[in-house]
């Protein structure tokens, strides 16, 4: 996408700077601030940076009016146009333009340290952006024009997929019951407390009949005509048949 270098953006906006005379640089120190005249700046006013593309620019204007007095535009920082002074954090040396190609060097000052140190802040940041544009802008020369990768098929091309030990699922037949003779639940509309037929193949078992004989009455007599009321009778003397027989063929028979 096209740059648009009509949109200018704010970076850092003080209401307070001073401007000073500096004398010329009198060895490769650098500056310092101790040679200026600290107690009598040259100016007053305040200070605004912006951005337009890949420029910033510093501006210097009245508090009360706006009126432009002097302009640095910025190239890249740290640079020529910015410099710090040897002596302390809060003042700098920055070259002004008045758009017809004459230059001027002068000092800035600042009241609070923290104004400096934003002033500082809000051109690294900005020229850090302009790094990162330029590396992405080639990083994205450098694939347009590298060759791409064709992974299409060619005419005529074929692929072969080997697939192995894959076992197939019987999901489809019906497990066998473990029972033979297994009952089966009732019909949907049956009873529920019905009785089940017996299954095929089983023995049908009779209930068995309750004794209808009338039972002994306590203390009533016992008429000879009738059968004797000792019910284990019939088995003792079974037994002692059994006994005699025992005696009789020799064998002895332990109780």
């Amino acid at each position: 996408m096209a740059e648009d270098n009509s949109y200018e953006s704010m970076l850092c906006v003080k209401p307070e700077v001073h401007v000073y005379r500096i004398p010329p640089r009198a060895s490769n120190r650098g500056y310092r601030a101790a040679d200026w005249k600290l107690d009598e700046p040259a100016w007053s006013g305040r200070l605004k940076i912006t951005a337009k593309g890949k420029m910033a620019f510093i501006k210097l204007e009245d508090r009360n009016t706006g009126e432009l007095y002097a302009q640095a535009p910025v190239e890249q920082y740290p640079g020529s146009v910015v410099e710090s002074v040897a002596d302390s954090s809060r003042y700098f040396v920055i070259r002004i333009e008045d758009g017809t190609g004459r230059h001027a060097f002068i000092g800035l000052g600042f009241a609070d340290r923290g104004d400096s140190f934003d002033f500082n802040v809000a051109l690294q940041d900005h020229f850090k952006w302009v790094k990162q544009e330029g590396d992405l802008a080639k990083l994205e020369a450098s694939q347009s024009t590298a060759p791409k990768l064709d992974l299409s098929f060619k005419e005529g091309q074929t692929i072969k997929i080997s697939i192995g030990n894959i076992k197939k699922k019987d999901g489809c037949g019906a497990k066998p019951r473990p029972g033979g003779g297994a009952l089966l639940p009732p019909p949907p509309g049956g009873k529920p407390g019905g009785v089940l037929p017996p299954a095929a193949g089983l023995p049908t078992v009779s209930a068995p009949q309750p004794n209808t004989a009338p039972l002994l009455e306590l203390g009533s007599p016992v008429s000879a005509a009738q059968p004797s009321s000792d019910m284990w009778g019939d088995f003792t003397s079974a037994g002692s048949n059994s006994n005699k027989d025992a005696a009789s063929s020799g064998w002895v028979q332990f109780s």
